[in-house]
């Protein structure tokens, strides 16, 4: 089967085609061609693409998977369609799953899900057993299966010490530990950022103090285990702020930040509006503002779907028995470019999307250049659109975005010799 992108602006910095607009031919899954004009032999799919933009295929680091466990929340079919839709070709799951990735046959079935669909699975181990936070899971095992990293995922780890070993252990074969900023020992029982909005409400709040400690504590383990940490979606100032002088210090650190968290503040937990109860949780208008300016400037390396598929169940209920989550990635993209307002340009949303993900696990950037595998993602920078229930095709519907306009969006995605566009 042929299939003909046409005048798309390419995006791949390095690449000799980056920022021409070109034709892109592709055939049994590999790009064929690469020129201004083609015209092809024989039968032939064409998508126009003109004022669009196509760059490498993009990777979500944080996505919850339903599968092994709670399929009724989220298949793997599901989450990959889910992930096409957003313009992700590659997803880095938790381990929250039942039974928890902790050893390696968890991770092998998760593998050999891959290149049979539009989306590969990269799993993240478990840094602890069942995640419990007691005794350290198997990490070369899972290493050596295909894990790419290790974090408890939803489960922030509490007890130092084993936090330190996990660094350790990870240090050993240059793996990477994830870690979600939270003491839980802090305002056990919170329901959403404490301040003017939770006091009006009535809520127990999650003081930002409580990613404080833990992100001090994770970067002072961090100094002295020299070994390597991805801070899994930060929410506050200070938190960035603290991630800036680490990376200044020559700490080998990397942060991602929630998508929800740049565009909506605590004032839309108003109502007690259950799909707004996240964590991290919606802080405030400065923060949402020093996390916009610290992704512009590289202090935050990318962006989370921070994608927490939930039953009605568990959501429709009143605000304080309702579980904390959010359905991310078929909105991730539009989120951010409309949080910008715009000012987010092709080359950023290569650097945030595409190549940052990829280096903390070491992947290499795909290349488009004729005979290479086509794994593409395309997206519209200006495009005005209002979200739908239609648009989602995750199992789950737990999204407080349901009827809002964004800017930018995604056409589609090329992976595997599958393709999914936008009709």
């Amino acid at each position: 089967m042929q299939l003909l992108i046409r005048k798309a602006t390419i995006v791949s910095p390095g690449s000799k085609h980056h920022n021409k607009e070109r034709d892109i031919l592709i055939k049994n899954g590999s790009i064929q061609e690469i020129k201004a004009r083609i015209t092809p032999k024989g039968k032939v799919e064409v998508f126009e693409a003109k004022g669009a933009f196509v760059s490498p295929g993009w990777m979500d680091v944080g996505a919850m998977s339903g599968d092994p466990g709670f399929e009724y929340r989220e298949d793997l079919n599901s989450l990959k369609a889910a992930a096409s839709v957003g313009g992700f070709t590659r997803l880095a799951v938790l381990p929250n799953t039942d039974p928890v990735i902790d050893s390696k046959s968890e991770v092998s079935y998760l593998m050999t899900q891959n290149g049979k669909s539009l989306v590969d699975i990269h799993p993240i181990g478990a840094a602890s057993v069942h995640c419990e936070g007691k005794d350290i899971a198997e990490y070369y095992d899972m290493h050596s299966e295909g894990a790419i990293g290790f974090s408890d995922g939803e489960k922030p780890v509490q007890h130092s010490g084993l936090m330190m070993r996990a660094l350790l252990y990870a240090k050993s074969f240059g793996g990477v530990v994830l870690n979600s900023p939270h003491d839980a020992s802090i305002a056990p029982g919170g329901q959403m950022h404490e301040g003017k909005v939770s006091t009006s409400m009535g809520l127990t709040g999650l003081p930002d103090l409580a990613e404080h400690l833990m992100l001090e504590r994770d970067l002072e383990l961090l100094r002295h285990t020299e070994s390597r940490l991805h801070v899994l979606n930060i929410s506050s100032k200070g938190s960035l702020r603290r991630i800036r002088q680490a990376k200044k210090s020559g700490l080998d650190v990397s942060a991602s930040v929630p998508a929800l968290n740049l565009l909506l503040i605590d004032k839309a937990v108003e109502g007690f509006d259950v799909m707004t109860k996240v964590t991290p949780p919606l802080r405030e208008e400065g923060d949402r503002k020093a996390l916009l300016k610290g992704l512009k400037d590289g202090t935050l390396d990318l962006v989370s779907s921070n994608h927490r598929p939930l039953e009605v169940e568990a959501k429709n209920v009143e605000f304080p028995r309702a579980e904390f989550g959010s359905i991310g990635l078929e909105s991730c993209y539009p989120v951010v470019q409309t949080a910008f307002e715009g000012g987010l340009d092709p080359e950023d949303v290569f650097e945030i999307f595409c190549q940052r993900p990829r280096n903390i696990f070491g992947l290499s950037v795909p290349e488009i250049a004729q005979g290479e595998p086509a794994e593409l993602t395309i997206f519209n920078c200006q495009e005005e659109w209002t979200l739908g229930a239609g648009h989602l095709l995750s199992k789950s519907q737990n999204t407080p975005l349901i009827g809002h306009s964004f800017l930018g969006k995604v056409l589609g995605t090329i992976h595997n010799g599958e393709h999914f566009f936008y009709q």
